[in-house]
């Protein structure tokens, strides 16, 4: 019998507010001792926590408690989740967290468009990635949140990742889908 390691999800005990006109959609956060992030998208090469105050004009939370953060997001409306609940990985086979890498193993996803159904406000879904060359399974699962955003007229956007880097570029795109109620995409 295989031996498989599950990840799981280091915030699953986060539930979006039922009044988030906002949901920003990721991958995975592994619950795992070497991932230090106190909140979604709170690893050191993250930069939403800049990204999202420039938009609203305030401080920087790259380094803000997980209370800072959520208090945040309830005031602007902002909720997260991500598509993959846990992985399933062999047992001694090298693990790394690259879409790449989670797109070929053993995933339960999340249910998404369950948690939007729970979600009445919602204004707008985006995914923070834009590129889907090297993950064609977790592309899939955006597109039937896509499609289901189309027959809801919820706006919903991919956008460039928030990780690696800043730039005036990569804050312009978010501040657009932050800040434009257009319901189309920029």
């Amino acid at each position: 019998m295989e031996v498989m390691n599950v990840i799981m999800h280091k915030f699953l005990d986060y539930q979006p507010a039922k009044d988030a006109e906002t949901l920003i959609i990721g991958t995975f956060n592994p619950n795992v001792e070497d991932n230090k992030a106190n909140f979604f998208y709170s690893r050191p090469r993250n930069y939403l926590w800049t990204i999202l105050p420039t938009a609203h004009t305030k401080k920087g939370l790259k380094n803000a408690s997980r209370l800072e953060k959520e208090n945040f997001s309830s005031t602007y409306k902002i909720a997260f989740i991500d598509l993959i609940e846990n992985v399933k990985v062999h047992e001694g086979q090298e693990v790394n967290y690259e879409d790449a890498y989670l797109d070929k193993q053993e995933i339960e996803w999340r249910k998404v468009i369950e948690v939007m159904k729970e979600l009445s406000n919602l204004k707008r879904v985006c995914f923070s990635r834009s590129t889907f060359a090297d993950i064609p399974r977790m592309n899939k699962v955006v597109i039937e949140i896509e499609d289901y955003c189309k027959d809801n007229k919820i706006k919903f956007q991919r956008l460039v990742t928030p990780a690696r880097f800043y730039n005036e570029a990569k804050q312009d795109q978010w501040n657009n889908f932050l800040l434009n109620d257009s319901g189309q995409p920029n």
